[in-house]
């Protein structure tokens, strides 16, 4: 294991090295659609490598890049749902990742949260990457849209930024050694966890509503 993390240290490394913020922006963007990257694997070791003069690029610029990958994602997300409507998402979204019963999940989370939603999402997994889809099937203001994901996306940056730095003070697990590892691993998901079941789990499982109406 210490081995896969010093070969994917080093290729994240070179990766940032070569093209700075457009490859952190790039990926964020990727980790908003239909193939998650999950950000805690993208910012942190990011932030790291920044904090530390390894990479030439500054925290701020990686909070924006990661903000600005994020809402890229979202918008896609958006635009194709909007575009593309209820009807055929349901009929066709199990192609492309979206089987319908995410769809009403993410219907049913979106109608509890409204409009904060979108901000709140953006440090949640699972509904990171599908609130975009109930956003555009209703029509949600994209200015409204927008700025709540940026928001939100900048927020939960700069989160993992602080992370990444205070990870990286960890000695043994810059060094790859399994036990600290397997604890900041176990921390993270016991976080995202519990965060995941008090404001997503619960209100996804919720009997679907009947569609609101595009506005």
């Amino acid at each position: 294991m210490h081995h896969w993390i010093t070969v994917l240290g080093d290729w994240y490394k070179d990766l940032l090295q070569t093209w700075g913020a457009p490859a952190i922006a790039l990926m964020m963007a990727i980790e908003s659609t239909l193939v998650p990257i999950p950000s805690e694997f993208v910012i942190p070791p990011a932030a790291h490598l920044a904090h530390t003069h390894q990479i030439p690029l500054s925290l701020w610029s990686i909070v924006l890049a990661g903000a600005i990958g994020s809402w890229l994602g979202a918008t896609i997300m958006y635009w194709a749902s909007r575009l593309a409507g209820r009807p055929l998402i349901l009929r066709y979204g199990k192609y492309v990742f979206v089987p319908p019963e995410k769809v009403v999940k993410a219907e049913n989370w979106s109608d509890h949260y409204g409009a904060m939603g979108i901000f709140i999402s953006r440090v949640l997994p699972v509904v990171r990457h599908l609130i975009g889809i109930p956003a555009g099937i209703v029509r949600m203001n994209y200015p409204v849209f927008s700025l709540f994901t940026l928001l939100g996306s900048g927020v939960w940056c700069a989160v993992l930024c602080y992370v990444g730095i205070k990870a990286g003070q960890d000695e043994q697990l810059m060094k790859g050694e399994l036990r600290h590892v397997t604890l900041w691993l176990g921390g993270a998901m016991l976080v995202l966890g519990g965060l995941y079941y008090f404001f997503v789990h619960r209100h996804m499982m919720k009997a679907p509503k009947e569609p609101r109406k595009p506005e």
